[in-house]
C-alpha cells in the first residue's frame, strides 16, 4: 500500500487554489444534497479538506454529530478552525482511511450519513469497493452516503475537455502532494457492488462534476 498523499501543505491555501481553478463549482457541488440531511444525527464525514462542508453541515443540523477523518493534520486543524462554534459535535481522527476501522457499533450507534467529496478520487476501485464494504457494516439500514466527484462524461466534452482538466489536476497534486493515483475510480460499481443504491445523480459543468445521493438501504 502507497503512503496516502501528503495536503499539509495546501491546508491554508486550498479553499483559494480551489476558487482559482473551478470558482463556486466545487462548493455549489459538495452543498447539492444538503437539504437531504436535516434529519441526520452521526456522520462520518471523509477527507472534507480545509472542512467546509463540516461547517455547513453542522450550521444547517443542529442535532448532527459528526466524525471526520483524515490523514491529514493541518486540513483536521481547518477544520476545527471552521467549526470552532460546534466544537462540541466535532470529533476529528488522523488516520488513513484506507486501513481505519470505526468504532461506532461498538459504541452503540450507526452512522445514518457518510459524506465523501472529492475525496475518493485519491483512491483505486478496489480501494473504494473495501472502504465501502467496511463502512457498510457500520452504517445504520437507512443510511445515506454523499458523493461528490470529478467525471468524464461521454462524448466530445469528456474526449476534448473533461479528460485533460482531469489528468491536469492528477498531475499536479501528484507533484504537490505525492498522489499515486492517476485514474479515476468506479465508485459507482464499488458502492453498488456492497449494497448500496443510487437514489439520485445531478452534474455541473457540463458532466465534469457531479453530485450523488445513495442509500444502504436499497
Amino acid at each position: 500500500m502507497n503512503e496516502p498523499p501528503d495536503f499539509n501543505p495546501l491546508a491554508r491555501l486550498y479553499r483559494w487554489m480551489e476558487f482559482c481553478t473551478f470558482g463556486p463549482f466545487l462548493s455549489l457541488t459538495r452543498g447539492t444534497f444538503l437539504d437531504r440531511l436535516t434529519h441526520v444525527r452521526h456522520a462520518l464525514v471523509l477527507g472534507d479538506g480545509d472542512g467546509r462542508f463540516t461547517a455547513r453541515l453542522i450550521r444547517e443540523n443542529s442535532d448532527v454529530i459528526v466524525d471526520a477523518v483524515d490523514a491529514s493534520g493541518a486540513m483536521l486543524d481547518s477544520l476545527l478552525r471552521r467549526t470552532k462554534p460546534h466544537a462540541d459535535r466535532v470529533r476529528v481522527q488522523l488516520a488513513d482511511v484506507r486501513t481505519w476501522e470505526t468504532s461506532a457499533p461498538v459504541l452503540g450507534f450507526r452512522y445514518d450519513l457518510i459524506a465523501t467529496h472529492f475525496f475518493l478520487d485519491c483512491l483505486s476501485t478496489p480501494e473504494v469497493r473495501e472502504l465501502a464494504r467496511r463502512l457498510r457494516g457500520a452504517a445504520s439500514p437507512d443510511a445515506l452516503w454523499v458523493v461528490s466527484e470529478f467525471a468524464v462524461p461521454q462524448g466530445w466534452l469528456g474526449w476534448l475537455i473533461a479528460r485533460p482538466v482531469v489528468g491536469t489536476l492528477y498531475f499536479g497534486f501528484g507533484l504537490l502532494t505525492g498522489l499515486v493515483t492517476r485514474t479515476l475510480p468506479d465508485h459507482g460499481s464499488a458502492l453498488r457492488d456492497v449494497g448500496f443504491t443510487l437514489l439520485e445523480r445531478r452534474s455541473r459543468l457540463g458532466g465534469l462534476l457531479i453530485a450523488e445521493l445513495w442509500s444502504a438501504g436499497g
